[in-house]
């Protein structure tokens, strides 16, 4: 059995995917990808998702140079959740967030609202031209 028919894909062909920052585990982003972009990223060894706004594959980094080196690539004991273990490269400390922070997940509930607890480390007008 060829290894990308284990993954339980949704209704739309799609897994979810958490990406994890190898060595702080730090949770950097959540995506999807479908079978191409699951089988490019195990063949190139960086990250390739499916935009789904987009409706086309999106190689993490194509535009702003933040690539996800792929050190794992993990699956879940439902075979529905991919998780990845990736080094963020092309920035140092790396950025994962198109906000120009280290992560996705930058903003906590506290008090009854939401707070941004990260700083931008990049304009995003000067990643994005």
């Amino acid at each position: 059995m060829d290894w990308l028919d284990e993954v339980k894909w949704d209704e739309k062909g799609l897994i979810p995917v958490i990406a994890q920052e190898v060595g702080t585990n730090d949770v950097l982003m959540f995506a999807f990808m479908n079978r191409e972009a699951l089988a490019k990223t195990a063949e190139l060894g960086e990250a390739v998702y499916f935009s789904r706004s987009r409706n086309r594959l999106w190689h993490k980094g194509e535009e702003s140079g933040h690539i996800q080196k792929v050190h794992e690539l993990r699956l879940d004991c439902d075979n529905d959740v991919v998780l990845m273990k990736v080094e963020q490269l092309g920035h140092t400390p790396g950025i994962a967030c198109h906000t120009g922070r280290h992560s996705c997940f930058f903003q906590l509930y506290k008090d009854g609202a939401w707070h941004t607890v990260e700083p931008v480390l990049k304009d995003p007008e000067r990643i994005y031209k």
